[in-house]
């Protein structure tokens, strides 16, 4: 039996979904998403807070101020609750609902940003609105997570040797780009101790992180309109771009199988199982952020779907049984 006294001290390691019996290629999903948090997004929140705490920064009567597309801003809003500070969600309309719901259930405040930046997407002008706060605040501490070495250390720390430690043989570790924070933790690990492990980035079309031209994006969790600064593209060995109608495609046929994952999962598998050649031995993990149920208002939302990318990506009906 397990007893946790806090909502930070639940976090599952070590656990796999085999994906070969559904889709033929040997790729295995480390799952993040089982803790209060909902997502990996709690490893970094607990991390940049206790760091926060330890440099002084973080003390009685401190608010924490951070943007968020959802997942950290969750996890944030977790951390905050257990250790008594006051959280400020700075967010925009592409965030999930279900998320909002949520970092406000957890006392959070939340802030919704409605002006776009210059690059189409709304990461600048949150990123404006919390400079801005701290500066006309001075009890505000912004975390943030675009810069933190925290971050990425934090996967340094746990999600890369939990890897290590189960799987000897690795031939591909597929990881999604959002702040970059589990990509530059993962990569600087493996290219220490493994460099035979090629490191595979996953980030979504019209994401300007590694270079592409930006374009709208619709789902939450990965991509960024700016790049993040602990990006060091130098440990990454490839990127692969997903359409966000394929993130749609691969939840929704994740779903039929009984995985509910989220879209930042989606979209790693889908770029995983693409890249992987077909009869292949060789071996494969993703991680897999989040689960689905941030997500039933958006990408398992028939709706919301054919109002976002067309009819197509809602794929095929199930027959009834």
């Amino acid at each position: 039996m397990r007893i946790v006294q806090s909502p930070v001290d639940l976090i599952l390691d070590d656990l796999y979904v085999d994906l070969e019996p559904s889709f033929s290629k040997p790729l295995v999903l480390k799952c993040e998403g089982f803790n209060f948090a909902g997502s990996v997004k709690l490893k970094a929140a607990t991390a940049m807070v206790e760091a926060a705490e330890q440099d002084g920064r973080l003390g009685p009567g401190s608010v924490i101020v951070e943007s968020s597309s959802g997942n950290l801003g969750v996890a944030l809003a977790i951390v905050a609750a257990a250790r008594g500070y006051q959280f400020v969600c700075v967010t925009d309309p592409r965030s999930n609902p279900a998320s909002r719901r949520l970092i406000e259930a957890a006392g959070a405040h939340l802030v919704i940003i409605t002006e776009p930046d210059s690059a189409g997407g709304f990461l600048g002008s949150r990123i404006r609105y919390v400079k801005e706060s701290c500066e006309s605040n001075p009890d505000y501490v912004w975390l943030n997570q675009y810069a933190s070495e925290n971050n990425w250390e934090a996967h340094y720390q746990t999600t890369a040797p939990a890897i290590d430690k189960h799987h000897d043989k690795l031939d591909y570790l597929f990881i999604g780009a959002g702040t970059t924070g589990t990509l530059m933790g993962c990569a600087r690990y493996f290219k220490e101790r493994r460099p035979d492990v090629r490191i595979v980035a996953v980030d979504s079309v019209g994401s300007v992180t590694f270079g592409a031209a930006p374009s709208p994006r619709y789902i939450p969790g990965l991509g960024t309109s700016r790049r993040p600064e602990i990006l060091d593209a130098s440990y990454v060995d490839e990127v692969i771009l997903v359409p966000e109608a394929d993130t749609v495609r691969m939840c929704r046929e994740l779903a039929r199988k009984g995985f509910l994952f989220g879209g930042s999962t989606g979209t790693v598998v889908s770029a995983a199982l693409n890249r992987l050649p077909a009869g292949t031995d060789a071996r494969a993990v993703a991680i897999a952020p989040d689960l689905a149920d941030r997500y039933v208002d958006t990408l398992y939302n028939d709706v919301w779907v054919s109002e976002s990318f067309g009819h197509s990506a809602i794929g095929p009906t199930p027959p009834p049984r």
